[in-house]
């Protein structure tokens, strides 16, 4: 169909299909006809709330698990940069339960995509990680050179935000 605006030369303007109309429908009949198969489905176009409820829990699940993971990337880094070498000067008791666990606990999760399942590994994940920060912290507090305040505030900067989600 040719529209000619204003001043302007021709332009072609597209009709745009409406799902659930066909072409031959007009806008001024209001019938519609009944649903094609590549449609959506009666119960998703009945109920938007819930599709877009679903997307903002994703999301905010996604965003947890990134925090999470952020987190444990900087406990590695604070580990390789600041506790390695300090390691070295004085022994420290480990607790290898812990991150054993906290590696259970993230494997299982890489194995689902959402869920409440999904949603428990998060938090108990999330938990994991900060037990595993605070007997780092109380590890530490018996010496009291230095480098052990520094990787201590380091840490805890760590557990802050690792409380904050």
């Amino acid at each position: 169909m040719e529209v000619s605006e204003p001043g302007g030369a021709p332009e072609l303007e597209e009709e745009k299909a409406v799902p659930g109309k066909s072409p031959k429908d007009g806008d001024k009949s209001g019938e519609i006809s009944p649903p094609s198969p590549g449609d959506p489905r009666p119960e998703r176009v009945a109920r938007p709330g819930l599709a877009r409820c679903e997307t903002l829990r994703e999301m905010a699940l996604r965003s947890k698990l990134s925090r999470l993971v952020e987190a444990t990337s900087q406990l590695v880094e604070v580990e390789q940069t600041l506790l390695l070498p300090l390691l070295q000067q004085h022994p420290l008791p480990l607790y290898p339960k812990g991150s054993i666990e906290f590696r259970n606990i993230c494997s299982h999760m890489a194995l689902q995509r959402e869920g409440q399942q999904f949603e428990k590994d998060l938090r108990e994940a999330q938990q994991c990680l900060k037990t595993i920060i605070e007997k780092l912290i109380c590890s530490l507090a018996v010496f009291p050179s230095d480098s052990c305040i520094s990787v201590r505030f380091a840490l805890r900067q760590i557990l802050q935000n690792l409380l904050a989600m």
